[in-house]
């Protein structure tokens, strides 16, 4: 082997390592590029798929926000519709609290002209229709103030006013109102004496013992309703029993419902809306008194009211709740009617009449004082509507007290429920009589204050207003 071999096989080594060497490189560059380009690709297809990722996002929040601005404007017009509603309803609840003078004057007209119609009755024909027509101006009237309180209590003017309340009065009360309604229907009542004293408001308590014995001898065909008092404590209990049809388990709490009626045969022809239970709940829950319901289908039902006994004085507590008042012979007495309404007062005067009483008739108290003095006689009690057309029934028994002395009697007659006249007329010492009167209980009224000379607080009218 020559120098020139040498040489040329060195040089072919040497470029083989080199070849190797570059080799090498290229591989490693190669693979740099493809990692290169693979990533790219990735990051790129990333980028296409957030993209299109931002697109749906954002379709779908433009449909979310079209949604929520649609429900803002539903519930916008929710509230609105609310409101209207809402706004309807008081609007016709004050109506009917605020309305009850207006719809109870003309029934007021209606029951005195009836009651006067029923005593000029001599034959059993007209005596019997005569009852009808009474008993079913009686429902209406029943149905007229319950639909009023059940307005008053929805509007706030029934506020309560608790104080301490004597039962044995307002026993005597439902025995005396009731028993003409059991004697018909052939049934047994019984009214239980208490000297009980208790924590009510006395009108509200009333109401509630009323709507629950008229409701057990409307329903009672046969046998008995009691009512009676129990102690338990520092509680009192007052029982309404019935021997009646009794009323299922699980109708206990539909019967407290508004406008329900139980399938049952109502005697005399009256009319149930289903509003005498749903008043007792409501204006048991206005005092916090609890109602209960004992009941067995086919033998009767207990309904009771439980309330807080209180010691008080027995004279003091019975002004309260007005009891039962005597009746006595009237021949003679003139009685002044001061009403601006000419039915009811027309039908006053003929309704007194019937007892033997003369009457002066006037729309104002200057007319009845003109009457009394071509008369030459000053009355000997005065009937005065409170709402006159000009002023009010305070304002006319002031003129007259000043021309015929404070030793008049007086009562004042109103349709109108609220506390506000009530305690005026109490301010006064005034006895005050609810319209629709009840003929019966107006003549006992008049009796009793003639017998006793009840001034009615003449003398404190004017410092009043």
């Amino acid at each position: 082997m020559t120098l020139r071999d040498d040489l040329r096989d060195a040089e072919t080594a040497r470029l083989r390592d080199r070849i190797a060497k570059l080799e090498k490189i290229n591989a490693v560059l190669i693979e740099r590029a493809e990692t290169s380009l693979d990533g790219r690709a990735d990051a790129f297809s990333l980028f296409q798929t957030t993209i299109g990722l931002e697109r749906r996002v954002r379709r779908r929040t433009d449909e979310l926000t079209h949604a929520l601005r649609r429900l803002e404007q539903l519930n916008e017009e929710l509230v609105e519709a609310r409101d209207r509603a809402e706004r309807a309803d008081r609007s016709k609840t004050r109506f009917l609290a605020q309305a009850g003078h207006d719809l109870l004057q003309p029934l007021a007209a209606a029951r005195l002209a009836s009651a006067a119609l029923a005593e000029m009755q001599a034959e059993s024909d007209g005596r019997r229709l005569s009852a009808q027509v009474e008993r079913a101006l009686a429902s209406i009237e029943g149905l007229l103030k319950t639909i009023l309180d059940i307005s008053r209590l929805d509007a706030g003017v029934m506020v309560p006013r608790i104080g301490a309340v004597a039962l044995a009065p307002l026993m005597e009360d439902l025995a005396t109102e009731f028993a003409p309604t059991a004697e018909r229907r052939g049934l047994r009542f019984d009214v239980v004496p208490s000297s009980a004293h208790v924590a009510t408001d006395p009108l509200m308590l009333e109401r509630i013992l009323r709507n629950l014995v008229g409701n057990a001898l409307r329903y009672t065909e046969s046998g008995r309703v009691l009512v009676g008092v129990r102690r338990r404590e520092a509680m009192v209990r007052i029982d309404v029993i019935d021997t009646g049809p009794g009323i299922p388990d699980d109708r206990h709490e539909a019967i407290f419902e508004e406008f329900h009626r139980e399938q049952r045969r109502v005697p005399d022809g009256e009319v149930a809306l289903g509003l005498g239970l749903s008043i007792v709940r409501r204006l048991a829950e206005v005092l916090g008194h609890r109602i209960t319901v004992e009941s067995e289908p086919g033998r009767g039902s207990r309904f009771s009211v439980e309330l807080a006994m209180v010691e008080a004085d027995v004279a003091a507590a019975a002004q309260i709740v007005v009891g039962t008042r005597p009746t006595g012979d009237l021949a003679g007495t003139l009685i002044a009617v001061v009403d601006n309404d000419p039915a009811v007062r027309e039908a006053t005067v003929e309704l007194v009449g019937r007892w033997g009483c003369a009457t002066i008739a006037a729309a104002a108290a200057d007319e009845a004082i003109e009457q009394a003095a071509a008369l030459g006689r000053r009355p000997d009690l005065l009937l005065v509507d409170y709402h006159l057309d000009e002023g009010t029934g305070l304002d006319a028994l002031e003129a007259m007290t000043a021309v015929w002395g404070d030793g008049i009697p007086a009562i004042v007659v109103t349709a109108d429920h609220g506390r506000e006249i009530e305690e005026r007329l109490a301010a006064n010492g005034l006895e005050l009589m609810r319209k629709p009167v009840r003929p019966a209980e107006l003549r006992a009224l008049v009796a009793h204050m003639l017998a006793r000379g009840i001034n009615g607080g003449a003398s404190e009218r004017s410092s009043v207003r």
